[in-house]
């Protein structure tokens, strides 16, 4: 008896099973109708608005990111040493205009050496020649003596130098942004600059008074030769 029941239940499942596979499956809750393959494409839907959703969000956080690194970008360099810089070179150059003598000027350099050096000095009256050789010894002196106060000057600009390249350097390593980063670099370049100039100033200061130096030997000798011949002349 219960063999035929359990025959009769399978026969009963078999139907059903073969119309479940054979079609969409629908039933009903409450007065509600479910519809699987409904059910899965809302879902689909869903997942895929969300997607755009999310793909949204993260177009909002890249453009976010964008504008705070523009604003990093655009942050001016909060320190400056170019009012250092040029109070150096103000410095060196107030040394080079207070140059004994015979100034960095072109029309003063030749009215000096028309004067003492060159020409109708040599072969002035014996009074006029010592005068002359004095003060070419003088302008010699002067000159050695701008120079190791130019020399001075720059040496004494190596502590400020220093203490720039420092400053510089570190606000290059630590900027937070492409202008701070440019910025910092410049004046790098102006504090080169600067050294250049000072350099110049030095090699013009010693090139100065080597070249008073060989020019005075140069009228020394003129003036020997021009008293050798007086003296021949004489006797």
């Amino acid at each position: 008896m219960r063999w035929r029941i359990v025959t009769a239940v399978s026969l009963a499942i078999v139907p059903l099973a073969s119309t479940m596979l054979a079609g969409p499956a629908y039933a009903q809750f409450g007065g509600i109708v479910y519809d699987p393959s409904n059910y899965a494409q809302n879902v689909m839907t869903a997942a895929r608005s969300l997607e755009q959703i999310n793909n949204q969000i993260q177009q909002l956080q890249n453009q976010a990111t964008s504008l705070i690194n523009d604003a990093r970008n655009l942050t001016s360099l909060p320190i400056s040493t170019i009012q250092t810089l040029q109070s150096q070179v103000d410095q060196t150059r107030q040394l080079l205009s207070e140059a004994q003598r015979i100034a960095y000027d072109v029309t003063d350099v030749q009215q000096v050496f028309n004067g003492r050096y060159k020409g109708a000095a040599l072969s002035a009256g014996q009074h006029q020649m010592v005068a002359n050789a004095n003060a070419r010894w003088q302008d010699s002196v002067g000159a050695f003596e701008d120079a190791m106060k130019v020399q001075a000057g720059i040496v004494g600009n190596l502590g400020a130098t220093r203490s720039s390249i420092t400053t510089l350097v570190g606000a290059s390593q630590s900027a937070t942004g492409a202008l701070q980063a440019a910025q910092a670099g410049n004046q790098l370049l102006a504090l080169q600059t600067q050294q250049l100039a000072d350099l110049t100033a030095a090699i013009a200061a010693q090139g100065r008074a080597q070249s008073l130096e060989s020019a005075r030997n140069a009228a020394t000798e003129a003036e020997g030769r021009e008293r050798f011949r007086r003296f021949r002349t004489r006797n």
